[in-house]
Formats: structure tokens, C-alpha cells, sequence
């Protein structure tokens, strides 16, 4: 088999250029570092402990490039060192009584779904990778806003208009990014979908 053929279909972006355990921890690490720098890009906003950060569209992005368990593990670990005291988390924060946790324990979530429908080629259609990024998004908000009603001790509802409200607009113009990213990544490296089930 050719090189070529072997490199044909790859399940994501990350395995274009071959797999090994070695590169695959180097991807987890990677994708953490990615993730932790993205959520020092933030707006903060006066009027709730949630700011807009570029770490939701990070998450999406190394979800699907890197897959499920590659993608869930470098959230996974991004978690757990911000847990532990890294400040890693926006902002510069950590640990654990933080009422934006639920929302990080969500990047867990989310990057899995975006990895598990990339392995279904979702990554490779504008269409298929909307779809993508607003499950994604979702499982940010299910798991971000019981959190928050709880740390502050507000009612579902108002936890909604703090933490979901303010940011339908900013997570869409995301998942469109996120659309426009992977489809094309994946049409200038000749691996996208051409048909192939």
C-alpha cells in the first residue's frame, strides 16, 4: 500500500500524518495547552461570573481534530489541573467552588460529541459540522448552567439569562467559525469527503 493510499481516509485531522502512542500523548498535551491558552481570551461581563471566552470554540476544535477520547483527555486534563490549583481556568482562576465549573466539566462532554460525529466524517460538511458545534454547545449549557443556579443560589431560570442568554450569539458566530475551519482544512489537505461511506 502507498503511502498515499494509507493517508486517504483519515478518521480526523490529527492522524493525516500517521499515529503512534508517543504522538498521541503529544496531541493530548497539545490540545490541553490549547484549550488553556484559548480561555485567557475573554470578555468579561459585568452582569455575570461568565465571560466570553474563545476556550468553548478551542474545545470544538480539538474535539473533533484530535477525536472522542483524545479530545475528552486533553479537556479532561485541562479540568483537572485547574482543579488542583493551575491557574489555568479564565480569568487566571482555579479550583473547584468556581461558578463557572459546571461549564468546564462541559468541555469534557463537548469535546467527546465533537471527536465521536468527526468520526462519522461531521467535520467535513459546512452543514454536518453546524450541527457539530451546536451539540457541543449544548452540552456546555447543560452541564454550566445547574452549576451556576447552584454556586449562587439562583432559580434555573435566572441562571439561563446569566448563562446562556448573553452568549447565543457569540457561540453561534463559533460554530460558523468552527464550520468554516474544518470543512476547508480538510478540503486543502485532499482528505474530505468526497462521497466515501
Amino acid at each position: 500500500m502507498s503511502h498515499t493510499a494509507s493517508v486517504a481516509r483519515p478518521r480526523y485531522l490529527a492522524d493525516v500524518w500517521g499515529a503512534s502512542a508517543v504522538r498521541d500523548i503529544a496531541l493530548v498535551l497539545g490540545g490541553t495547552a490549547f484549550i488553556t491558552l484559548a480561555a485567557f481570551v475573554i470578555i468579561p461581563l459585568p452582569f455575570t461570573p461568565v465571560p466570553i471566552a474563545l476556550s468553548t470554540f478551542a474545545v470544538l476544535l480539538t474535539g473533533a481534530s484530535l477525536g472522542a477520547a483524545r479530545g475528552a483527555l486533553s479537556a479532561g486534563l485541562y479540568l483537572l489541573i485547574g482543579a488542583l490549583g493551575a491557574s489555568v481556568f479564565s480569568d487566571g482562576q482555579s479550583g473547584v467552588m468556581l461558578p463557572t465549573l459546571g461549564y468546564i466539566v462541559g468541555y469534557v462532554l463537548a469535546a467527546a460529541i465533537a471527536g465521536r460525529l468527526a468520526r462519522r466524517r461531521a467535520d467535513r460538511r459546512v452543514g454536518t459540522t453546524l450541527l457539530m458545534g451546536v451539540l457541543g454547545s449544548l452540552a456546555f449549557y447543560v452541564c454550566g448552567v445547574p452549576w451556576l443556579s447552584l454556586s449562587l443560589g439562583i432559580g434555573l431560570g435566572e441562571a439561563i439569562m446569566l448563562g446562556v442568554v448573553p452568549f447565543l450569539i457569540g457561540d453561534a458566530l463559533k460554530v460558523v467559525a468552527l464550520a468554516a475551519v474544518l470543512p476547508s482544512t480538510w478540503r486543502v489537505i485532499g482528505a474530505g469527503d468526497r462521497g466515501e461511506r
